[in-house]
């Protein structure tokens, strides 16, 4: 059984820094895509950041430069770490893994295992 788990979410202020962590159990994160998405009160999903099983990423324009996606092949754990938070980075955030290897993958819809979610909370 394949479970996400999300964790590192929290309330920080504006300018502040958060890491966030997801930890796999079930599937091996290096043999597939994994992203990290967000979505505010009133607002569709959104993908914030991906990186493919050979490791390429991508970034919304929004965070670029701000926010940073890695993963620990060793901890079969993925990492956003989010710098110079602003309050419309407020949302729950998810990570979501491909069903198989592959690149980087912009929508959820290609995506099937996903996590419970963290909570992040920027205030100004």
């Amino acid at each position: 059984q394949v479970q996400l788990v999300e964790s590192g979410g929290g309330l920080v202020q504006a300018g502040g820094s958060l890491r966030l962590s997801c930890a796999a159990s079930g599937l091996t994160f290096s043999t597939r895509a994994v992203g990290w998405f967000r979505q505010a009160p009133g607002k569709e999903r959104e993908l914030v950041a991906a990186i493919s099983s050979g490791g390429s990423t991508y970034y919304a324009d929004s965070v670029k430069g701000r926010f940073t996606i890695s993963r620990d092949n060793g901890k079969n754990t993925v990492y956003l770490q989010m710098n110079s938070l602003r309050p419309d980075d407020t949302a729950v955030y998810y990570c979501a893994a491909s069903p198989a290897r592959g690149g980087i993958i912009l929508s959820a819809t290609g995506y099937v295992y996903w996590g419970q979610g963290t909570q992040v909370t920027v205030s100004s």
